[in-house]
């Protein structure tokens, strides 16, 4: 089975993710992969510099997220060119991973991916696993966790799906309102239901 782990901000995901760490499931992580397919020598790093100018690479050939960034921030057409050449580099190295684990006989593969939905990833997955938190609460980690103000933290909530949304697309919804204890009994709830654990 093919678990899709997704949430939002502050949502509690990256702990959940770390719980199933523990039963030993494997996790194609979106955001490690992300790291992966623009290391140096990369063909998906060879394409940016095409695209963008050497300028975006360090003098050790990596990535210069910072230089990219600025070109691509109020920039809405060099953005989409930037995700026109990582987003399949990304979707083609995560699926790798998991035929690669379910090749050496992994029953059971947690693709956590945080954009989910808002990447309409869905069919990458046979079940939809949400971790979910209230908003205020979801702001109060954000801010305390970013250190940042009320306003900046709820621009970044604004800029995903809400949960609620999220949540209605899941095959289940943990609540990561509560303690670490409580999150981690739901968990396994969940995991027993779906016959994995």
């Amino acid at each position: 089975m093919i678990i899709g782990l997704t949430g939002s901000i502050a949502s509690g995901k990256s702990t959940v993710s770390n719980m199933l760490k523990e039963y030993g499931f494997p996790i194609v992580d979106a955001d490690v992969v992300a790291r992966q397919v623009v290391e140096p020598g990369s063909e998906t790093l060879k394409k940016i510099a095409e695209a963008f100018g050497e300028e975006v690479l360090t003098e050790n050939g990596e990535l210069d997220r910072k230089k990219l960034g600025s070109i691509i921030f109020n920039d809405e057409e060099k953005r989409q060119l930037l995700n026109s050449i990582i987003h399949p580099a990304i979707r083609k190295e995560m699926l790798r991973q998991r035929d690669e684990y379910l090749e050496k006989g992994e029953k059971t593969v947690i693709m956590d991916i945080p954009l989910l939905f808002e990447s309409k990833l869905q069919h990458f997955v046979d079940k939809i696993l949400v971790v979910s938190v209230s908003e205020d609460v979801q702001l109060e980690r954000l801010m305390k966790r970013n250190q940042l103000t009320e306003e900046e933290a709820k621009a970044r909530i604004q800029s995903q799906l809400p949960l609620s949304v999220k949540e209605q697309g899941a095959d289940a919804v943990i609540n990561n309102n509560g303690s670490i204890e409580e999150t981690r009994k739901q968990l396994e709830q969940i995991l027993k239901d779906w016959d994995v654990l």
